[in-house]
């Protein structure tokens, strides 16, 4: 399995480099020197010289992970795209994606405190399959769609749901700081395969509240991606959240919001475990 994954070194410095096992092979400025970032290895084409590199290793628990991709251009998230969701929520399917966006600064990594502001009682979690771009895309077509992804993450899409549902429009509440999970790794598209064979899991303190397979998306990655495309380009290492299943907190009885101290573990497979521990901030 190839995996990659952005980190702060002993030394402060940033970096990136593939991941196997307790190890990572550093491929970053001073080591490997395959790119300065991630997003510019995929972006100059050097995945795959990243994938044989040898040498240049450090250990995993000498690092501090980052977000899979720092600071991607732009972030595009996909609302109310899996049909259980559809379902608890009690609206019809839309005729087109419900689409909104998140500004990279409000990105965690895996580990990670996600920040719940002490003003808000309505901290909610959203376990999420995430796509990066890996190809320039500007209109691309649902038969080219698949040749645009330089691979998979797991995303939680942490929200502020009051400041949500305060107006028609999304954006306060999903772009909080501390609140775009992220992580652990990149896990490039072939190794994947088929994505809508994998299966989404969110559990909350070790009660699984999420449970899903890819498949149930309403619209499909090669739809998303016709349809994003169509409106904005979008470059390499940018980023695309596909949507959350059923099971979100706001919709339990009684709702099932989120906490300090409280753990959220985001699993799909294949793509690893997402861990965040809830922290209240002022």
């Amino acid at each position: 399995m190839t995996k990659f994954a952005s980190y702060v070194r002993a030394d402060g410095t940033e970096s990136w480099g593939r991941v196997e096992g307790d190890a990572i092979h550093d491929a970053g400025p001073g080591a490997g020197d395959v790119a300065a970032t991630l997003a510019d290895a995929i972006a100059e084409g050097h995945l795959e010289q990243a994938q044989t590199l040898s040498g240049f290793e450090l250990a995993a628990d000498s690092v501090t992970l980052l977000p899979v991709i720092p600071q991607p251009g732009k972030i595009i998230c996909v609302g109310v795209n899996y049909r259980s969701h559809q379902d608890e929520i009690g609206k019809p399917a839309p005729g087109a994606p419900t689409i909104f966006a998140r500004y990279a600064d409000s990105q965690i990594a895996h580990d990670a405190p996600a920040l719940k502001p002490a003003f808000s009682d309505q901290f909610d979690y959203e376990g999420e399959v995430a796509l990066v771009i890996g190809a320039p895309a500007h209109r691309v077509s649902k038969v080219d769609a698949w040749t645009h992804i330089a691979g998979y993450a797991v995303y939680n899409d942490f929200s502020v749901r009051d400041w949500q549902r305060a107006s028609s429009q999304w954006l306060p509440g999903k772009t909080f700081p501390g609140t775009g999970g992220f992580g652990p790794y990149l896990v490039t598209a072939d190794e994947v395969g088929d994505v809508t064979e994998l299966q989404l899991e969110t559990r909350v303190n070790g009660e699984v509240r999420q449970s899903a397979a890819v498949s149930d998306l309403v619209f499909d990655i090669p739809t998303i991606i016709e349809f994003v495309t169509t409106f904005t380009p979008l470059a390499p290492g940018d980023v695309i959240v596909t949507g959350t299943p059923g099971g979100v907190g706001l919709f339990m009885d009684p709702p099932g919001f989120i906490n300090d101290g409280d753990i959220v573990e985001v699993e799909v497979t294949k793509l690893g475990v997402l861990r965040n521990v809830v922290r209240e901030v002022a």
